[in-house]
């Protein structure tokens, strides 16, 4: 069926009936993730943008920077819930795609600006991930990839990269404090050192 976009001999773009006749032309694809849930550009679209891909057999990396921090403040009233919270979704759903129609999984990036304040739980969620696995192993849970232990944890589809910036580079370098700041508010959340 259609789902792949192609650009025709007008040299305008359009879906294409059949996605096999005109694959894609790139194995990986680097996009954007706005901070919103429903809108256009945002969490929801993001989703079905990556799952199209894996399907095709290309992979997908973007920088999560732009998501607000957990407890920020919402327009509407309320408080986010997080990017942290939203990683586990976008890990599985790379996770249940056998990428291409192959038994290959996903090829996954998420990058996090390390100015975010959620750095640290992002730095330490594979860890804590990967320690679960260990211990259901060691409880004679199946250890392979495909395993029951692998599947119960997260973080398992994505390379997770930290974008560290000039200033935090000299900040390490001078033993300096380092600001956290909000993403919708762009006020410092917390200082680390």
């Amino acid at each position: 069926g259609p789902g792949n976009w192609a650009v025709n001999e007008n040299g305008e773009v359009e879906q294409v009936d059949a996605a096999y006749k005109r694959p894609q032309c790139s194995a990986c694809f680097i996009h954007t993730i706005d901070d919103s849930l429903v809108e256009p550009g945002g969490i929801a679209d993001f989703v079905k943008a990556e799952m199209r891909l894996f399907k095709f057999g290309s992979g997908s990396g973007a920088n999560f920077s732009k998501l607000r921090e957990k407890d920020a403040k919402l327009s509407p009233g309320g408080r986010a819930s997080g990017l942290m919270s939203f990683l586990p979704v976008f890990d599985r759903a790379a996770g249940s795609v056998a990428s291409g129609g192959t038994s290959r999984r996903a090829a996954k990036m998420v990058v996090l600006d390390v100015d975010h304040p959620e750095i640290e739980e992002f730095i330490d969620w594979k860890v804590k991930e990967e320690k679960k696995a260990r211990d259901l192993i060691a409880a004679g849970w199946s250890g392979d990839m495909e395993g029951e232990a692998y599947k119960t944890v997260d973080g398992q589809n994505a390379n997770n990269s930290v974008r560290v910036s000039d200033e935090s580079m000299r900040a390490v370098v001078n033993d300096e404090e380092f600001y956290l700041t909000s993403r919708a508010e762009r006020r410092v959340v917390r200082t680390v050192t």
